[in-house]
């Protein structure tokens, strides 16, 4: 069995692994860390857990351990789909690289532009970025790239589904054509295919399992449910949710410890934490809209176990290295099928037992099919530990839910409506006292017709301003309470039509 000595590591590196506790690469690892040593492209196909991270970090440390950095110009360059992602090639780093003298820098959305130019001025062997982060800072003047050496493209298939790849295509040619390239991806699209024919100079191929597979490890159950109207299905579904967590915290295999679910819309990521929070769950949501440092502490919390459950969409799915997940769901059936593999690859990681469950509804069979063809295999179905109420109950529920809302809402419109009349009324003078009201200057009533007054009464009580020409001057829109003005110049427009 090959261990991390027999690969021609740095004693630095091979020290630093050693506190960590491994001692036997994974099939990816040992593929790739020889070749990578030679300066040879590496093509790695491997799915989420298997320790792509350290593939390409060992090697680039011990090559990058000779030489110095210069201010503006990195010697490496790690490019990763996602700021966590990001995030964690760069822990990695720290973690394999202790010992040396290598200095690395973070390029990533949600901090200061000027704390990032500062590190790049200083000089970085190691250089770690979002593809957008990182031509904002080249079209800016404060970033070289013709001192690149090695170049790492991180999780690539996941770069296609965000549109990332005419950035890459653009980065490429900044870099010069004689830097290494460590290229990883789940899966081989054939738009990933092109892209690495296109810039990688025969390399090395290493598979080490069949494309698209999931793990052993994780047992995967499908739970089905047909809710009554299209309407009731994500209420459904989160009912569904409680009762399978409530139901697998009692087991004695792989009880659940915690959890993360998985939305593919961010809109609904935060109507579920919500909800789980309303029903006394420790859940908090994480996706794109939130801030940088938001998310960072809500996976630190994740990871510490001070948060249990983790609502997420695919901006956590992909490559994120959190340990003892026990339970996955995926609330929403992934659109791309390609996500379902990523999404469950969050448990079982290590050797581990996992337990991922997918609800899904009649409206996501065409996704279930493209996941079974996919992998290759149907998803087992599982139990629905959930029975819909009765649906008198469930208008009753529902009623008493919304009465607040309504009952308050209603009551402060009708108590302001109805007390203008009756504050009004008791002030209004009679018919006989209004006469000198009614009564203008010559000046102002001369050539002017009578106005119809008993017209006008009867528009307000039976009228409603239908718009009738045979009808009356009813200004429509305005209730009971139309001005005496207004009428009174819409009486003189009319008088001057007819």
């Amino acid at each position: 069995m090959t261990s991390f000595s027999d690969l021609n590591l740095d004693p630095k590196v091979l020290k630093a692994i050693e506190a960590t506790g491994y001692t036997t690469p994974t099939p990816i690892q040992e593929g790739a860390i020889k070749p990578a040593l030679e300066g040879r492209d590496v093509l790695g196909i491997a799915q989420t857990g298997t320790g792509k991270t350290a593939a390409f970090t060992l090697p680039m440390i011990t090559r990058l351990g000779k030489g110095r950095a210069r201010a503006r110009m990195p010697r490496s360059l790690v490019l990763a789909p996602t700021r966590e992602l990001a995030a964690q090639v760069a822990e990695n780093f720290e973690l394999y690289a202790k010992g040396s003298r290598l200095k690395k820098a973070l390029l990533i959305g949600g901090v200061s532009f000027k704390e990032q130019d500062m590190l790049i001025d200083r000089g970085v062997d190691v250089l770690i970025a979002t593809p957008g982060r990182l031509i904002d800072h080249f079209e800016r003047g404060k970033l070289l790239l013709t001192g690149v050496e090695i170049m790492v493209i991180d999780e690539a298939d996941r770069m296609l589904d965000m549109g990332f790849i005419p950035d890459i295509e653009r980065i490429f040619e900044m870099t010069p054509f004689t830097r290494q390239t460590l290229f990883f991806s789940a899966t081989m699209a054939p738009e990933i295919e092109r892209i690495t024919n296109k810039f990688l100079s025969n390399p090395e191929k290493i598979e080490v399992e069949r494309q698209n597979s999931t793990s052993a490890t994780i047992t995967q159950v499908l739970v089905e449910h047909a809710p009554k109207t299209k309407h009731y299905a994500s209420k459904d579904k989160r009912e569904i949710l409680r009762a399978i967590i409530d139901r697998d915290r009692a087991l004695e295999d792989n009880p659940l410890r915690n959890a993360i679910i998985f939305c593919n819309r961010k809109t609904e990521v935060d109507v579920v934490a919500k909800s789980l929070k309303k029903h006394g769950y420790n859940a908090e949501p994480i996706h794109g809209d939130l801030e940088q440092s938001h998310r960072t502490r809500t996976l630190d919390g994740f990871r510490d176990g001070s948060i249990t459950f983790l609502v997420a969409s695919d901006v956590a799915a992909r490559g994120l290295d959190i340990p003892n997940v026990s339970h996955v769901f995926n609330f929403d059936v992934p659109s791309h099928a390609e996500d379902y593999v990523h999404r469950i690859g969050r448990t079982g990681r290590a050797g581990k037992l996992g337990t991922a469950y997918t609800l899904a509804t009649p409206a996501d069979e065409k996704y279930l099919d493209a996941i079974t063809r996919l992998v290759k295999a149907d998803i087992p179905k599982g139990e629905n530990p959930w029975a819909p109420p009765s649906r008198p109950d469930r208008q009753t529920a529902e009623a008493a839910e919304e009465e607040p809302k309504r009952t308050s809402s209603r009551t402060r419109s009708r108590s302001r409506k109805p007390a203008e009349p009756e504050q009004a009324a008791p002030a209004a003078p009679a018919p006989a006292e209004a006469a000198p009201v009614a009564e203008a200057p010559v000046e102002e009533t001369r050539n002017k017709p009578a106005r119809d007054d008993s017209r006008r009464s009867d528009n307000r009580r039976g009228g409603r301003g239908r718009g009738r020409d045979d009808g009356g001057s009813r200004v429509v829109g305005l209730g009971d309470h139309v001005p005496s003005f207004i009428e009174m110049s819409f009486e003189e427009r009319r008088a001057e039509t007819v």
